[in-house]
Parts: C-alpha cells; structure tokens; sequence
C-alpha cells in the first residue's frame, strides 16, 4: 500500500493530519510505561489492550521489530478555550471513532497491520481481562503509551507537530503496516 493511499484512507476515516513513521524512531521508555501502574484511568490490570495484559515492554519491542515502518495518524481538535470540556470530548470521540474505522479498513488491505491509539480498549463496556480471553481480539488496540511510546517525542522524531497552537487538542494513534 502506497503513502498516499495510507493517507486517502486514514482522512476518509476521519484524522486530521497523517505523517509518515520510521519505526527507528520509536523509542519505548520504561518511565512512560511505569505510569500506567499509577491507574489514572482505571484501566491498569483491567484490561486486554493495557498493561500488564498488553505484554512487557520487552514483548512489546519485540512486536514492534517486526515493522520498518508506519503512520502517524493525529486528530486535532478547536477549542473554544481551555477549560471547554465538550470540545475535549468531541474530539476524543472524533479520535477514537477514527481509529475503530481505520482498524477495520487497514486490517482488510494489511492483515498483519498494528495499530496503536490513544487509552485503553472501549470496545467492550466491561473488558473480560483477565478471567476469559477477549471477545474481539482482531478489533483490540492497545495505546502507544502502554507499549512504553512518549507520543511527543515519537511526532517530533518524525516531523509532525504534537501542538498546534492555543486552544488546539491533537490526539494520536500510529499503524506499523510492513513488516520487515
């Protein structure tokens, strides 16, 4: 699949802006995977796509060797100021919506692709982790935080912006589609 198919297909499933990643760029930090274990979000220990279900971060390096390369895919949100809950929201949904289309439709063309989004897996509205195996393994998307990714190195390493400016909030997810 060419550059400008990737990015055809990732607009239509509703990013903002996409940009091309090398995955020698990536570089997994065990700090950034140490703050899941911190459970702001609920989701540590809970969850198929989340820490520790989703592997170590040595299993999860292991994983990515298999790529030589991928896409950021980044969804930006206005907002009317900085405490608009709402257009936060909008634009969380919008990235999340996002990233369950373009799973679909990138699994269809690369079967092997793997996508990494924003938070923990939602598909289910209670995840069977850890006493039954997950219902929907081909849909499961873990975030990149959880493979150890600080997102904002990763945009910068690859020369996309993570801030676009006053009243702006970009959410980001990454597909690793050849493997090496």
């Amino acid at each position: 699949m060419h550059k400008k198919e990737i990015e055809k297909l990732a607009h239509e499933c509703g990013f903002t802006t996409v940009g091309e990643l090398s995955t020698e760029t990536i570089n997994l930090r065990r700090e950034v995977r140490d703050t899941c274990k911190e459970n702001r979000c609920g989701a540590y220990n809970k969850n198929w796509s989340c820490p520790p279900a989703c592997g170590t971060l040595e299993e999860c390096e292991k994983k990515l060797k298999k790529y030589t390369k991928g896409y950021i895919l980044q969804t930006t949100g206005y907002l009317d100021g900085p405490f608009d809950a709402e257009g936060m929201q909008d634009a969380s949904e919008k990235h999340e919506s996002a990233v369950k289309k373009f799973n679909i439709e990138i699994k269809r063309i690369c079967p092997h692709a793997l996508l990494l989004g924003a938070g923990g897996c939602k598909i289910c509205k209670e995840c069977t982790y850890p006493d039954k195996e997950c219902r929907f393994p081909e849909l499961l998307i873990s975030s990149m935080e959880a493979f150890g990714m600080l997102v904002s190195d990763v945009c910068k390493a690859n020369g996309l912006p993570y801030y676009y400016g006053k009243n702006t909030l970009t959410y980001v997810a990454c597909v690793l589609i050849d493997l090496a």
